[in-house]
């Protein structure tokens, strides 16, 4: 029947992390024991005190469609939070609330690209970045990194790829799936780049802000003569770990914030009433209260590159932010494993998948054919059994 449908949705790839998790969960439900490492959701309860905002948005009767950039005092706690946090100055008519970052991506992506034009990605890049684009009938331009830069891209590189088509530059930070943070210097480096190019916009995705270990996280709105092209995107759904809550915004000037809240308003309308009440309390109360998260991330961190450091062939880097590592595995190209042939990430990602029973996400998908992405927001026990599955079977 895909005759009847669009040569825009035949063409459009699935999501590789929803695709290798529904894989995963229909070998569950035959009764294998899989243990799921595919997807980034923090496996932690909602703190209390969300809990209890939830509950009293409820009692409160809030029920009835909300304005479709958002509760104004959600807007306002979200200024607040951006000068707190990331030292950006926004006014509530700046700010759009959507269903998840994804769409708060896609709104802008959808307002500002027009068909031809070009996107440039930074590999590795979130699964869905490419999509996006093509959706909106853009052209993905992708500028290649891997673990000898950190997973990093310069400024260099970046000029080399600016063409009279270019129309963004999405930035990712700390990104998924390296983990990887981009420094100040390395981003003003950037932007130096980017001033010289007139009409050219920055999308940064700052969606893992908090989970950081140790280099300081800086939004790129920050840098002189970049807050009136920047779109800066985050959400609750990592560091609040409310996945399901599905409560994402972005800060961009406001005729740019005015083109999003106009699509939104043709496609989903405004987000979840009790989601958004919710939100007001996590972004109002002290960052701290959150950081017990962060803290366990960072052993976890730990101890899942020891455990893959001692699995031949695998080459890791140490990553700064998000729960993802993301292992060079293409020693295992072109071998054959318990009669499976390798001959890529994809082939070595549902190896493990159907042998050692671990679900992770080939690096394909990001754009780094040798790399897969593990997450580690999961249970010490079960990233210790996970890797030991991983070993066993490599052994």
């Amino acid at each position: 029947m895909k005759e009847y449908l669009t040569d825009k949705i035949n063409d459009l790839p699935a999501s590789a992390t929803l695709t290798m998790a529904a894989k995963a969960r229909e070998l569950k439900n035959s009764g294998i024991d899989i243990i799921g490492l595919s997807l980034g959701e923090p496996d932690f309860d909602i703190p209390t005190y969300i809990k209890e905002g939830a509950i009293k948005a409820i009692n409160d009767n809030y029920n009835s469609y909300t304005p479709v950039d958002g509760y104004i005092d959600l807007k306002e706690s979200i200024c607040n939070k951006f000068k707190r946090d990331n030292k950006i100055i926004y006014s509530p008519n700046q700010i759009v609330v959507s269903t998840g970052a994804k769409q708060s991506i896609a709104n802008a992506v959808q307002a500002l690209v027009k068909p031809g034009e070009e996107v440039i990605l930074l590999s590795p890049y979130w699964v869905s970045y490419s999509a996006i684009v093509l959706m909106a009938d853009g052209i993905p331009k992708i500028i290649e990194s891997d673990i000898n830069t950190n997973f990093k891209v310069s400024a260099e590189q970046i000029e080399k790829e600016i063409s009279n088509k270019t129309k963004m530059v999405i930035i990712n930070s700390p990104n998924n799936p390296s983990g990887s943070v981009y420094t100040k210097e390395e981003l003003e480096q950037i932007a130096a780049v980017l001033k010289k190019y007139s009409g050219i916009f920055i999308l940064s995705d700052e969606i893992y802000e908090h989970i950081n270990y140790g280099v300081e996280h800086f939004s790129f709105a920050r840098i002189d003569g970049m807050y009136d092209r920047t779109i800066t995107v985050n959400g609750v759904a990592k560091a609040f770990a409310m996945t399901g809550w599905r409560i994402g915004y972005l800060g961009a000037p406001e005729w740019i914030a005015k083109a999003c809240t106009k699509l939104q308003g043709q496609v989903t309308s405004g987000a979840n009433c009790i989601a958004q009440k919710a939100t007001i309390i996590a972004l109002n109360e002290p960052v701290e209260k959150i950081k017990y998260m962060v803290k366990e991330f960072e052993e976890r961190k730990k101890l899942i590159t020891k455990l893959l450091n001692d699995i031949k062939g695998f080459k890791l880097n140490n990553p700064d932010g998000a729960f993802y590592v993301f292992p060079d595995v293409s020693y295992y190209f072109g071998k054959k494993i318990d009669d499976i042939n390798i001959n890529n990430a994809s082939d070595f990602a549902m190896l493990i998948l159907e042998k050692a029973h671990v679900a992770t996400v080939t690096g394909d998908a990001f754009g780094c054919p040798k790399n897969i992405r593990i997450s580690y927001a999961a249970s010490k026990e079960n990233i210790i059994e996970a890797i030991s599955r991983i070993k066993k079977i490599l052994d």
